[in-house]
């Protein structure tokens, strides 16, 4: 099965090795229609501490680092 590929912002870059990144989502409500978003912070691995507050970046699925990473940094975007 493919590893999922999500894009995010870096919300927080304090902790060693570790970036929080919101993801957010769009969809249309079931009811009202009316496009709705959604968001959720994942702690993804950075190994050299080269990702910033802003940055977008891309985070994959990976096999568990720690109690609550599960994901790894990418790359960045423009």
């Amino acid at each position: 099965m493919p590893k999922r590929i999500l894009q995010g912002v870096v919300v927080s870059d304090k902790n060693e090795k570790t970036v929080v990144v919101r993801v957010e989502r769009r969809f249309a409500h079931p009811l009202l229609q009316k496009t709705v978003r959604r968001s959720k912070k994942y702690k993804a691995h950075d190994e050299n501490n080269q990702y910033k507050v802003g940055d977008v970046v891309s985070i994959e699925e990976c096999a568990p680092i720690s109690k609550d990473k599960r994901w790894t940094v990418v790359a960045a975007h423009a």
